[in-house]
C-alpha cells in the first residue's frame, strides 16, 4: 500500500483537551500547522461506530469535509478483562457529559470489586488508538497501537488524563497519571514507538505519512 504525505495545514479532529495536548506533542518534530476542530468551531459528530477505528474515521472524515483540510483523529479507550472489554467504545461516557472522569475512576474500581477483581492478575486492561487521516477528497489511512498493564486499586498521580491514574503498563511501576508526557508517549532516540498506545499509533503513522522537519 503507497501512503500519502501529508503535508500543510492539519486539522486534529478532537475537543478533548487532554488529547489535544499529546496530539500537538507528537506532531511537533514534524513542522506541521495545526489547529483542533474546536477552534474551528466544527460540530461533534455522533459516533455510533462498532469499532474504534470506525469512529475515528467519523470525526476525521467529518472535519475534512467541512474544513476542507487533511484531518486526523484519535478514538482510543480502556478495555478491562474482568469487565468483559468495558469500557471500552464508551470509555468517555463513563465520564458523562462533562467529562468528568473522577465518577468513571470509582465506576472502574466498584465493577471490579463486584466481580472480585482484586488481585492484579484479576485486574488486566488494555488502552487502544485508533489514528485516522482523512483528506477532503475522501482518502484515508488508518493507524492503530495499544499497551498492556492492570488496574491499579486507586488512582496514583495527576498527569495525563482519562483513565491514566489507574493505569499501570507492564514492566513499569508507576501509571501513566505519574508518568511525565515524555515518558508516557515520548517517541525514544533510537526511533523505536513509545510507551503508550496512541504513541504507538502515531510511531507508525509518522513513519507512513510524515517527514521531520528540517
Amino acid at each position: 500500500m503507497s501512503h500519502r504525505l501529508l503535508t500543510g495545514k492539519v486539522v486534529i479532529a478532537t475537543h478533548n483537551q487532554g488529547k489535544l495536548r499529546e496530539m500537538r506533542e507528537l506532531m511537533k518534530p514534524y513542522g506541521i500547522a495545526l489547529v483542533s476542530a474546536g477552534e474551528l468551531g466544527l460540530p461533534e459528530p455522533v459516533e455510533d461506530g462498532h469499532m474504534f477505528a470506525e469512529n475515528a474515521a467519523i470525526k476525521a472524515v467529518a472535519a475534512a469535509k467541512a474544513s476542507g483540510l487533511p484531518a486526523l483523529s484519535d478514538d482510543s479507550g480502556i478495555c478491562i478483562d474482568a469487565l468483559d472489554g468495558a469500557p471500552g467504545l464508551f470509555s468517555a461516557n463513563w465520564a458523562g457529559p462533562g467529562k468528568d472522569f473522577a465518577p468513571a475512576l470509582a465506576r472502574v474500581q466498584s465493577e471490579l470489586a463486584r466481580r472480585g477483581a482484586i488481585a492484579p492478575e484479576k485486574r488486566r486492561a488494555h488502552f487502544v488508538s485508533a489514528l485516522v487521516i482523512a483528506w477532503p477528497d475522501g482518502h484515508q489511512e488508518l493507524f492503530e497501537g495499544r499497551v498492556f498493564g492492570e488496574i491499579v486499586q486507586a488512582p496514583q498521580g495527576t498527569g495525563g488524563f482519562g483513565y491514566d491514574p489507574i493505569f499501570r503498563p507492564d514492566g513499569h511501576d508507576k501509571t501513566f497519571g505519574e508518568m511525565t508526557s515524555e515518558e508516557k508517549h515520548g517517541i525514544p532516540a533510537d526511533g523505536s514507538p513509545g510507551l503508550s498506545h496512541r504513541a504507538r499509533a502515531f510511531h507508525d503513522l509518522a513513519r507512513a505519512c510524515l517527514r521531520a522537519a528540517p
